[in-house]
């Protein structure tokens, strides 16, 4: 619980506030659905927040997320929302530690791991469902690590089965990463029989297999059945789509702070060939599959971090434990460590901390009361209010981060072009937009198709000058947004 509330002042001291969170502008969007679902108390069917793709079948996958941050936000603004989102990062992290005790791993090897966990997982600090996923995720590998560690034989019992299921529903309505509970659960099932192949090591199968099956049956208690499988592994496996979607491309291991991502993966590879010596097969095959997605999109990397690190750690300590041949100095030595991180990790068990959580809640509201917005150097916060005073009907031309806030700004009363739904959108109209963006070849046959009125973009964007080179002139312009009007544009007011 300590560092759970250290990395709270990490988060809204270090990170950049209760800012940093909103600095993806999806969270408007999300918002804005969650109130909406809330006024008429039915999920959307098609949309409503763009005009270019109005009325068109709209699966609201995250639906779940939504109407919490929906309810949060009607009660408390944004900075309700940011205090969710950081009380759901400091809970991922409490329950981090806790995977670390799981897993058998020891106190020392925590506290250094913790390092690379929080400035990996710290990419994706965002006030967006997936940090609902995240505390599932750990959640599944936990009750893995423990069914793996019983000394008898484990029964998955019907009451069990249940849990599971009930689990697994609540994770499809919250965020799509639902799918990865069945396929960890059918890993660990795969790594108890290879044990048993290879070494006749008896571990339990069917618990995880039964489990995986009550996963996936629970997950089809979602308003969209069936489809909403369909849906997320139809745009997970887009590989077109995906290339298109920046959090979904390759990390950058060149930027500041690369170091602890990559010490993380490299921990997370040593943890799996670590795991294979003391025959724990699974853990090997758990972390040869999540660092392979890492590599190929950076929106894994906060997922790899979370679960590979603590079973690093718990099969690191395993064979320093079982290590043998070592000089009796050393071998006291680390009999020492070993045993002083038990009396930590029993300390711990009787000092959960949980009582501080309402505590830390209100310390935490309190603390970024009236603090939490969009940031203005991102987000086009200051353009928006130019904006507002446009003509009704004026349709604007914007990028999806743009998108995503005007969406919040104007409470969807004013539809957008594009936002940052990219499942809904699909690859042919990114294309389509990515060309006026660029301001390719072709770019004004199919801007004026959409016969715009207006443009909001970032000031460096290849269109701002095609457009004010074709007689667009500058109504507004700052470090973060520009905004121009065509020769015709309704008048202002109207």
């Amino acid at each position: 619980m300590v560092c759970a509330l250290a990395t709270l002042i990490c988060l809204f001291v270090g990170f950049g506030g209760a800012t940093a969170l909103f600095s993806d502008s999806d969270a408007g969007w999300h918002i804005r659905n969650g109130e909406s679902i809330l006024a008429n108390r039915a999920l959307p069917l098609t949309d409503t927040f763009s005009f270019s793709k109005n009325g068109a079948p709209w699966i609201a996958w995250e639906w779940g997320a939504d109407v919490l941050m929906g309810a949060v936000h009607r009660v408390a603004g944004l900075d309700g929302v940011a205090c969710l989102f950081g009380l759901g990062i400091g809970a991922a992290v409490w329950m981090w530690f806790r995977l670390n005790w799981a897993a058998g791993g020891s106190f020392p090897l925590a506290a250094v791991f913790a390092v690379p966990m929080i400035t990996t997982s710290s990419i994706h600090w965002l006030a967006r469902p997936h940090v609902f996923g995240w505390l599932f995720l750990i959640a599944t590998v936990w009750w893995c690590e423990k069914a793996g560690c019983e000394k008898v034989p484990m029964r998955l019992t019907a009451g069990g089965a249940c849990v599971i299921a009930l689990a697994s529903a609540a994770w499809a309505n919250l965020h799509g990463s639902f799918v990865l509970g069945p396929a960890i659960l059918l890993i660990y099932a795969g790594g108890a029989g290879l044990a048993v192949a290879l070494w006749g090591v008896q571990r339990p199968v069917a618990p995880y297999l039964l489990g995986a099956l009550a996963a996936v049956l629970g997950s089809l208690l979602n308003p969209y059945g069936w489809r909403l499988h369909q849906h997320v592994l139809a745009y997970l496996t887009d590989s077109a789509l995906l290339r298109r979607v920046g959090e979904f491309q390759s990390f950058d291991f060149h930027s500041a702070g690369a170091g602890w991502v990559i010490a993380a993966l490299c921990i997370g590879l040593v943890g799996g060939a670590a795991a294979l010596s003391i025959q724990r097969p699974e853990r090997l095959l758990l972390a040869l599959a999540m660092t392979a997605a890492a590599l190929v999109s950076a929106r894994s990397l906060p997922l790899a971090a979370l679960v590979l690190l603590p079973l690093a750690n718990g099969s690191i300590t395993e064979v320093l434990s079982l290590a043998g041949g070592l000089r009796p100095r050393l071998r006291r030595q680390l009999d020492r460590a070993l045993i002083y991180s038990e009396r930590l990790r029993a300390f711990d068990r009787t000092l959960h901390g949980l009582a501080l959580v309402p505590l830390a809640a209100v310390l935490l509201f309190a603390s970024i009361r009236g603090h939490a917005a969009f940031p203005a150097g991102q987000i086009p916060v200051a353009a928006a209010e130019r904006i507002a005073s446009l003509a009704a009907n004026a349709r604007i031309f914007s990028t999806d981060k743009f998108g995503g806030y005007l969406i919040y700004r104007f409470s969807a009363g004013r539809p957008v072009f594009f936002d940052g739904r990219s499942d809904f959108y699909g690859v042919n109209f990114v294309d389509r937009y990515a060309r006026m963006f660029e301001a390719r070849p072709s770019w004004k046959e199919e801007f004026e198709h959409w016969n715009f009125t207006h443009a909001l973009l970032p000031p460096d964007a290849p269109l701002v000058a095609a457009l004010e080179a074709s007689g667009w002139h500058e109504l507004y312009r700052d470090r973060t947004a520009v905004l121009l009007a065509g020769q015709q544009t309704p008048r202002e007011g109207s």
